[in-house]
């Protein structure tokens, strides 16, 4: 496993510009495999480590087991530890978000404060494949199917080449302890039903179905990119005065994009649907006029 940690690292660039690397560890056994690789190959990568664990108390006594579990564990490897506990549930009442997307910005949020370089998340091949397969059934565009991507911002996936599978089989053979969270086990959450029903069926065609998802993802990952960088371009050309030239509007993918990116760069709570941005593109091609959310119309 550890071969394939080095091979994304590389691959994908993850520690160009730092040496400075932050695990998030919840203490499960995929992100304790991350801290155990990367404590392994500290000193060949040259990185200084550190971890992250935030306490989301959602799951009563079983939340502060996994706290006390990750400050075992890193003062067992004299890992230097930030942890805070941060009640979600109650976050998820007062801005009317679902838990799972409570969860998720208050995480990112604490990953961000008290990272000191790169945050390493422990996202594998799994669940890359789990979300890219989540997004087709919501009827996402290019960009959600390419999955989780290697590389965001401060945050980097040196798991993402390892199956979930292999992963388990790194902390067996290296007698690494984890917790497991319970509601990793149920089928109340979307993740879980996909995870437990879904994948063990694609696995039957193809045994390999995780890491040819990754590799298809990568594919997309790229043509996503280009078309960006056309409709970012397309922008560039024909703003003027606040107001966007569709006087010689390019193909649909790149007219799109580029709609889609002048509604946030005219208001950043501007968020519009893909029904939004079709009715705006045909309107753009033969004179209209449509509502958009906020007030807004084009």
């Amino acid at each position: 496993m550890e071969k394939s940690v080095l091979t994304a690292i590389e691959r994908f660039s993850l520690l160009d510009n730092t040496k400075e690397v932050t695990v998030a560890l919840s203490g499960g056994a995929d992100s304790m495999s991350l801290l155990y690789a990367l404590f392994n190959l500290k000193d060949k990568l040259g990185i200084t480590l550190s971890a992250a664990h935030l306490n989301h108390m959602i799951r009563g006594d079983e939340a502060f087991r996994d706290e006390e579990f990750v400050k075992k564990q890193c003062e067992s490897l004299s890992v230097p530890l930030f942890c805070e506990r941060i009640d979600v549930p109650a976050y998820a009442r007062e801005q009317k978000l679902s838990t799972e997307l409570a969860a998720r910005e208050v995480r990112y949020d604490f990953l961000s404060r008290v990272s000191r370089g790169a945050v390493a998340t422990a996202h594998t091949a799994s669940d890359n494949l789990e979300t890219l397969l989540f997004n087709l059934t919501r009827g996402s565009a290019l960009k959600g199917l390419c999955g989780i991507p290697p590389k965001r911002g401060i945050f980097i996936r040196p798991l993402i080449l390892c199956t979930r599978a292999e992963v388990e089989d790194y902390c067996e053979k290296n007698g690494i302890r984890y917790v497991t969270d319970s509601t990793n086990l149920s089928d109340e959450y979307t993740r879980n039903k996909i995870r437990h029903n879904v994948i063990p069926v694609l696995k039957q065609i193809n045994p390999s179905a995780e890491k040819a998802a990754v590799r298809t993802a990568a594919e997309l990952f790229e043509d996503n990119a280009f078309l960006e960088e056309c409709a970012d371009k397309y922008l560039s050309d024909n703003i003027s005065g606040g107001g966007l030239d569709v006087s010689a509007l390019p193909n649909a993918p790149i007219a799109k994009r580029a709609i889609k990116r002048f509604a946030v760069m005219t208001d950043p709570a501007l968020t519009l649907d893909n029904m939004h941005i079709l009715e705006i593109y045909r309107i753009c091609g033969g004179g209209g006029r449509t509502g958009l959310p906020l007030g807004y119309s084009a």
